[in-house]
């Protein structure tokens, strides 16, 4: 089970896909806007390379991290201490990846871990972050939601594509 460098990097673009989209001001972006205290003025003076810069190598890391989160076989292969060890594994490892090797290895199951990372990391941790920050609930469920959406394209783009 080869990583898919390609999948990871396409993936990574996701988050600017999904943020033009869910940061427009017909979408959630004017109520973003309001619920953080950002106006025209200062989105204007922002370093706009350093932004999309930062934000294209932090969703890379996102990436990186996401095969593990996604697909189930890197379970198996971190048990024998990654893919340096697989000639030395025992049989059970090669039997193993030829029953299961595409076990679960589809768009909508990496679409639904994927999402539960979302729902089950990304929520709560913007949510206690955005209550001692005493930041609404809108600002929550939009800023966890456009994780929530990203992840779930994400994790689609990563387990179904082989």
């Amino acid at each position: 089970m080869p990583f898919n460098f390609y999948a990871v990097l396409v993936s990574s673009l996701v988050t600017l896909f999904v943020g033009f989209i869910w940061y427009n001001p017909k979408v959630f972006g004017t109520i973003w806007m309001k619920e953080t205290g950002m106006t025209e003025e200062k989105a204007q003076k922002s370093n706009m390379i350093k932004v999309f810069g930062l934000t294209i190598f932090y969703s890379l890391m996102l990436s990186f991290l996401l095969p593990v989160l996604v697909i189930h076989q890197f379970g198996a292969l971190g048990m024998i201490g990654g893919p340096e060890f697989i000639a030395t594994a025992k049989p059970s490892y090669a039997a193993f990846i030829a029953d299961y090797g595409d076990a679960f290895r589809t768009f909508q199951h990496g679409a639904l871990h994927g999402f539960m990372t979302g729902l089950f990391f990304v929520l709560p941790t913007t949510a206690i972050n955005s209550l001692f920050e005493q930041k609404s609930w809108k600002y929550i469920l939009i800023t966890s939601g456009y994780w929530m959406v990203s992840l779930t394209i994400m994790g689609a783009i990563i387990c179904g594509w082989k």
